[in-house]
């Protein structure tokens, strides 16, 4: 995370000439010591914070979008008129200010006092009792989303883990490079959801689905009725078949508890193997490595990542990691892991006293499939998130959704994409029939590389490259039959908000 923005620009509450504000314009300035953004849309202008609410992104150096702003690191989007937080992964507002016009001028006065949140529109059919099961990205987003558009009947919020809901991405990243106090972990306090009215249900588990009879049974051996349910069960790592592959040494990172372990394993450890060239399997061998430990890759790729991103970026990772002291086994995989070693399927044996496995994860569908809804590679879900079980909504890592850009079914495993289908999921358990059709995103960082990606590319037959991707400083546009269905950059943060907002206009035109 990074700190606050310096004050720049003018001091606002002395007033700005409107004409040096064209429509569809923002101006960064300062107001009573906090930055402030003044935009323009029309005969109307608009004063919020600067500060995106998520990781402390620059407001000023995002994407205007008719009454919204959208941070150019992680694309969370405000709302230019009220503060509010609209999408993740921002789930705070910032603050909104008045703005008076005299003379020719505009001045930024006081902080406008919040309003209350709306209510749903369908009131009348709201449910009594909503369930939200599983306390990551779709879950907590989904809890809070309910109680922000007026849910005000009973919300569980049940959960296998034995945390709140906490930052997930942060734990690949600079907690685990130990750059983060666990501080920031946690996405909200216990103190949070009590004063919000969410029964937070930790360390608990549901045993059976009646989908029919709306019922959950829990693993302490108690029932729970609902009236709604979103199911946001995640996913778990995939396991290692290997000889070795359970012993102590050998970690695999989803959790929070599991990035403790591994912290303290690497506290006594000097060399590490990471298993498999993913995102995670990335980001754990650039954190570890800020860690000083000796760090080598095995995977069977050609180049790392190569089925997501191409060759090309595959390529200049692997040479980002080298100049960091990182040694690739490519084209190898684990035959089997010893006390301190690790033999590779060429024979080869490398010294390991920490083994970190990335090979993917598995949806955990096992409690829907049990309750008779239909399977798809994943939980299938039609456009508005709902199961084949009404009043039943699933989302996140398990939900195979429609997707109008690409039009196919697709199931994405990303933290943005998570939290954005549980706060949809929430606003149609109130009726509101919202389709999810916003375009997939998710950013990495390696050292100081850091990779926007937008949109879902599954396959390509041609990939457009503006700039200079050994830069860092370049544009991917990965196309199909002549269309683009993904956006990868690196440096040009805005130009990634460009292509979100295309693509959107793109699905808004029918495609």
């Amino acid at each position: 995370m990074a700190g606050q923005q310096e004050l720049s620009g003018p001091d606002l509450t002395q007033g700005v000439a409107l004409d040096e504000l064209a429509d569809g314009a923002m101006l960064l300035g300062h107001a009573k010591g906090e930055p402030v953004l003044v935009a323009r849309r029309g005969d109307e202008v608009f004063a919020i914070g600067a500060t995106c609410s998520h990781y402390n992104g620059p407001l000023a150096e995002g994407l205007m979008v008719g009454e919204t702003v959208r941070c150019p690191w992680h694309h969370a989007c405000f709302s230019l008129r009220t503060g509010e937080a609209l999408r993740a992964p921002a789930l705070n507002p910032v603050p909104c200010w008045q703005v008076e016009r005299q003379d020719g001028r505009l001045f930024v006065r006081e902080k406008a006092t919040t309003g209350a949140r709306r209510m749903a529109a369908h009131a009348a059919t709201t449910p009594d009792t909503v369930v939200v099961l599983g306390g990551g990205a779709a879950g907590n987003a989904a809890a809070e989303m309910l109680r922000r558009e007026g849910f005000s009947g009973r919300l569980l919020l049940i959960s296998d883990d034995d945390s709140v809901p906490y930052d997930r991405p942060n734990l690949s990243k600079d907690y685990l490079a130990g750059n983060a106090p666990e501080a920031w972990i946690p996405l909200r306090s216990e103190r949070f959801y009590k004063d919000h009215g969410i029964e937070l249900m930790l360390e608990t588990r549901a045993t059976a689905l009646d989908a029919l009879g709306k019922r959950l049974t829990l693993s302490d051996g108690r029932t729970q009725a609902f009236d709604a349910l979103i199911l946001a069960t995640g996913s778990e790592p995939a396991r290692l078949p290997v000889p070795g592959a359970d012993r102590p040494h050998v970690h695999y990172l989803r959790s929070l508890a599991d990035c403790r372990r591994i912290i303290a394993a690497a506290e006594k450890a000097k060399r590490v193997l990471v298993v498999g060239a993913s995102f995670i399997g990335m980001e754990v061998a650039a954190s570890l490595r800020a860690r000083d430990l000796d760090v080598r890759v095995v995977a069977p790729d050609r180049t790392p990542m190569e089925r997501v991103l191409g060759p090309q970026v595959g390529d200049y990772l692997r040479k980002v990691h080298e100049a960091h002291g990182v040694v690739f086994h490519l084209g190898q995989t684990v035959a089997a892991i010893e006390d301190g070693t690790a033999r590779l399927s060429d024979g080869t044996t490398v010294e390991a006293d920490l083994v970190v496995a990335g090979v993917g994860v598995k949806p955990r569908t096992e409690l829907a499939e049990a309750a008779g809804l239909v399977i798809d590679r994943g939980v299938a879900v039609n456009e508005f998130l709902e199961t084949s079980a009404p009043g039943i909504f699933a989302a996140g890592d398990i939900a195979r959704w429609p997707d109008p850009l690409t039009g196919e079914r697709i199931r994405v495993e990303h933290w943005v994409v998570a939290q954005r289908q549980g706060q949809t999921a929430a606003r149609n358990v109130m009726g509101q029939r919202e389709p999810f059709d916003l375009p997939p995103f998710f950013w990495t960082q390696q050292y100081d590389a850091i990779l926007n990606y937008v949109g879902f590319a599954e396959r390509w037959d041609r990939v457009e490259i503006d700039g200079s991707i050994d830069a860092g400083d370049c544009r991917l546009a990965y196309q199909r039959d002549g269309r683009t269905l993904a956006v990868v950059t690196m440096g040009r943060d805005r130009e990634n908000l460009e292509a979100e907002a295309e693509m959107e206009a793109r699905v808004a035109q029918g495609g």
